[in-house]
């Protein structure tokens, strides 16, 4: 952690100084003699304990508690508490790892916690000791239910640190059994009776029900949403809670965690860099939630469905580290959780500065000479002169299709944000071949660069001037929304009464609160929504979510919605519609020009059934990111009278089938 001017120093020049748990800047000053000291007054050699059930590794400050030679994590003692991990729960199911996993055929998803079955230490010494807890696959268990996967699970812990590493390397080697992988994750569940405070960003935070809050309250429409009917907190009764609620884009998820109230201490999981996880800078997944459990979530089908994840062919070689990610604690005499979060966002800070860390010793880690980098400048060439994509997202993934790293598990990603001018520099990037691609808030479309990217250790690539021409056949006519790849500009209507998390009710991410499809039941209970160009306001007159109707109590109606328009004058030429979608469930859109769906003639474009991504019900406001281009011949269109495009989604039963708008628009012939 580097020291700041109002700061306590930690750590640093050898640690020949007094280690403190907290400092603060000069926003959040506190008194040096509120922050609570370590017991000892240096940093403590490491020490290394080990037995045929535990390996202990104790820096004087955190002692790990590891179940030998599962590689599980039995406990984690911290200033005084013997055990921040639930006590209540078996050895085993504290701090663990696990994947979801099945073959392909079989259908059946196994949830496998890895345990491994030998240990190693890797390195010992009075700043450093890191250990390995390996399981090597037998061909021999084939067709007996054993995952065909070796892995290798890794802690590391440095002297004067107030917290531990942890990293694994998942090998499926050539001439194996085929084998597909839906998530992976490493687990914490924290002592109950301790920690109620949860903090994931500077908005999202708050004390918590409990796991029996829940047990005793009422399920709503899945399990994982529960309202609270007798919480032991009465101040949350009458809350809806749902692990969903939590969920965080991998770039706005680099912390999170949970807080003690007595003695203050705060445990907090830190993701320093996205190249191990999938899906791109995008993918929501789950933090922390009601458990008390923080998770570390490397990738899974949460928002994705299960057509991602890791899916390796019969006799493909895959080899993948994830992480290492930093388990940190903290703690001071204050009262306020402010100090403990703004402080694990400091240390979040440093660790970024770290990456990739020079410490983690598996071959398959790459230090950073052993990396690359390179650098570039993007533009876009929409309407008018080429202009530089400011803000645009740039990302190095593998070679694949236009788009393809939103679906890429397999691989590594490397992602950064334009500067105002449009130049970029991705760094620490691992020596492979990639492919380039891009997004620019503001346009449409995906940008894929159409030369390899070959990237070698230390070298330095000056990629020079790109241009970006996103998708457009004329001038628009009219558009519906901002082309972000999100619905959050659209009309996000109130909770009902009696089903709402209080922290959403002032907050910018208002989609998050539960049952928000039934509200447009509520909003249009016999008549569909009808939007007019240059009369209705998307914000107000555009729900978020096209979804279903409910036409009785368990009943579930498909809907179609009305864009009107007219129209001065209409080309016999050909214009295009597009449609940019932020999120897809179960859904089948099914457009009509001039001429509503009678049952009788076939639509004039359908998407077939696409998505499994379950944003709705789960309170996103995007996940896979669709386009779609529909040609509408003039012949079609009205001079100077309404013309109404229709679009049906057609897919119904449940309130959970349907699609988020990114952005539509309509496009007059080429000129």
């Amino acid at each position: 952690m580097e020291t700041t001017r109002n700061g306590l120093l930690m750590g640093c020049f050898g640690f020949m100084f007094s280690f403190f748990f907290f400092f603060v800047d000069s926003t959040t000053a506190i008194p040096s003699h509120r922050v609570l000291q370590s017991n000892v007054t240096a940093a403590s050699p490491l020490q290394l304990h080990v037995s045929p059930g535990i390996v202990e590794i104790d820096n004087g400050i955190v002692k790990l508690s590891l179940i030998n030679p599962t590689g599980q994590i039995a406990g984690v003692s911290y200033h005084g508490i013997g055990n921040i991990l639930e006590p209540e729960f078996k050895d085993s199911q504290r701090g663990y790892w696990d994947i979801g996993w099945d073959a392909p055929g079989i259908g059946k998803n196994v949830i496998d916690p890895l345990n491994c079955k030998e240990f190693k230490i890797i390195a010992q010494t009075n700043d450093q000791i890191e250990v390995s807890f390996t399981i090597k696959w037998n061909p021999a268990s084939a067709g007996q239910n054993v995952v065909p996967l070796n892995v290798d699970k890794r802690y590391i812990m440095l002297r004067g640190s107030s917290g531990f590493y942890a990293y694994a390397i998942f090998e499926h080697l050539e001439g194996w059994p085929a084998l597909n992988i839906d998530r992976a994750r490493l687990a914490f569940k924290l002592d109950k009776k301790r920690f109620r405070y949860m903090a994931i960003s500077d908005e999202r935070q708050r004390t918590m029900p409990t796991e029996d809050d829940r047990k005793f309250g009422k399920v709503l429409a899945y399990k994982e949403a529960v309202l609270l009917t007798n919480p032991s907190d009465p101040t949350l009764k009458g809350e809806v809670d749902d692990k969903y609620q939590y969920s965080c884009d991998n770039k706005d998820s680099h912390v999170h965690g949970w807080i003690s109230s007595s003695p203050h201490v705060g445990f907090w999981v830190i993701t320093p860099s996205d190249e191990f996880r999938a899906g791109g800078p995008l993918k929501p997944d789950l933090t922390s939630h009601v458990g008390p459990t923080s998770l570390s979530i490397f990738f899974s089908d949460h928002y994705a469905g299960p057509a991602f994840g890791v899916f390796l062919q019969n006799k493909e070689q895959w080899k993948k580290v994830f992480g290492p990610i930093f388990l940190y604690l903290n703690s001071d005499t204050a009262t306020q959780p402010t100090t403990l979060w703004q402080d694990a966002k400091k240390q979040t800070a440093a660790e970024i500065a770290k990456w990739p860390y020079e410490f983690a010793l598996s071959p398959d880690f790459p230090h950073s000479k052993q990396r690359g980098s390179l650098r570039g400048r993007l533009f876009v060439h929409d309407v008018g002169p080429p202009k530089p994509a400011r803000s645009a997202y740039v990302g190095l993934a593998p070679p694949r299709n236009v788009g393809s790293w939103q679906d890429n598990y397999k691989g590594y990603q490397f992602w950064t944000e334009t500067g105002q001018d449009g130049s970029f520099t991705i760094t620490n990037v691992r020596a492979g071949t990639y492919n380039l691609y891009a997004w620019v808030p503001g346009i449409i479309g995906d940008f894929k660069h159409n030369v390899d990217i070959i990237i070698k250790p230390g070298s330095v690539i000056q990629i020079g001037n790109l241009v970006y021409n996103p998708p457009r056949n004329g001038p628009t006519l009219w558009e519906i929304g901002i082309p972000d790849r999100t619905a959050s500009e659209f009309y996000v209507p109130d909770p009902a009464p009696g089903l709402v998390n209080k922290l959403y009710l002032k907050s910018t991410q208002k989609f998050r609160q539960y049952g928000l499809w039934d509200r447009y039941t509520d909003l249009y209970p016999k008549n569909d929504l009808i939007y007019t160009v240059g009369v209705s306001n998307y914000a107000k007159d555009w729900f978020f979510a096209h979804v279903t109707r409910r036409a009785d109590k368990n009943i579930y109606v498909p809907t179609t919605w009305q864009i009107s328009f007219n129209l001065r004058t209409v080309s016999r030429g050909s214009y295009t519609l597009r449609i940019a979608l932020a999120a897809a469930h179960n859904a089948q859109l099914q457009v009509w020009i001039n001429e509503a769906n009678t049952g009788v003639k076939p639509p004039h474009f359908t998407t077939g059934r696409i998505g499994r991504e379950n944003a709705i019900a789960r309170h996103g406001i995007h996940a896979r990111y669709w386009l779609f281009s529909v040609n509408v011949p003039g012949s079609q269109l009205l001079i100077n009278r309404t013309n109404k495009i229709y679009i049906k989604q057609l897919d119904a039963g449940t309130p959970f089938p349907g699609v988020m708008y990114d952005y539509i628009r309509l496009e007059a012939p080429s000129t």
